[in-house]
């Protein structure tokens, strides 16, 4: 463990979560965040990752609770991924398109 704690075992891994569950939730939550947004995460974001990992504990740090918090932000909900550019598209599809011979 990073405190140097040596594990001997699942149980111990276990015993070790189960005694900070806030930062095992907050490090899932981030990367959980981070595939769902398809990008890094940034300071703009660790407020939503901080109320998210909130509300888990007050749900009992329950999975479903988290994932609907993570699919019902606004991160997730509103922001779009970077457009392909239309001439790039155009290439693209050129390229892709079947060629005569």
């Amino acid at each position: 463990m990073p405190d140097g704690t040596a594990l001997k075992g699942p149980d111990d891994l276990r015993n070790a979560l189960l005694r900070r569950p806030d930062q095992f939730v907050q490090t899932l939550t981030e990367k959980l965040m981070i595939y769902a947004l398809g990008r890094g995460l940034d300071y703009k974001d660790m407020p939503n990752i901080r109320a998210i990992v909130r509300n888990s504990a007050a749900q009992g740090y329950r999975f479903e609770p988290l994932v609907m918090d993570i699919v019902t932000s606004d991160a997730f909900q509103y922001e779009r991924p970077e457009a392909t550019p239309p001439l790039k598209q155009a290439t693209q599809q050129a390229s892709l398109a079947p060629t005569a011979h």
